[in-house]
């Protein structure tokens, strides 16, 4: 029966973390933390610079609540983020400030999921 236990214990441990889900205009008080901001996306847009691709959740840029960030070296990892606006999704990350606005940084297709 130890060993049931034991295995169980080391189950428990090693299952990944389940992030909290929030609304997008939560995140600002969530900045430093893992979670899952999930909502609408309001548009897609790619940077005049080709160097990021912003996915603006909870209102159009500058009024966004929240933005996931695509950097060029990962667009070939999200060949459908065009496709994406519209849709209700769950963004999965840390949250970090830019310029005082709230994001988190997508460099794993697994980090975003549609519902």
């Amino acid at each position: 029966m130890k060993a049931y236990q034991l295995a169980l214990v080391l189950m428990l441990m090693a299952a990944p973390a389940i992030a909290e889900i929030i609304a997008p205009n939560e995140t600002p008080r969530h900045v430093g933390q893992n979670v899952t901001v999930e909502g609408v996306v309001s548009d897609v847009h790619h940077a005049a610079s080709g160097k990021a691709i912003f996915i603006d959740i909870g209102g159009h840029y500058p009024n966004n609540a929240f933005a996931a960030v695509i950097f060029e070296g990962d667009f070939d990892k999200f060949p459908e983020v065009d496709s994406l606006e519209g849709k209700t999704v769950d963004v999965t990350g840390a949250i970090k400030l830019f310029r005082g606005r709230p994001e988190i940084i997508l460099n794993d297709p697994a980090q975003i999921k549609t519902k």
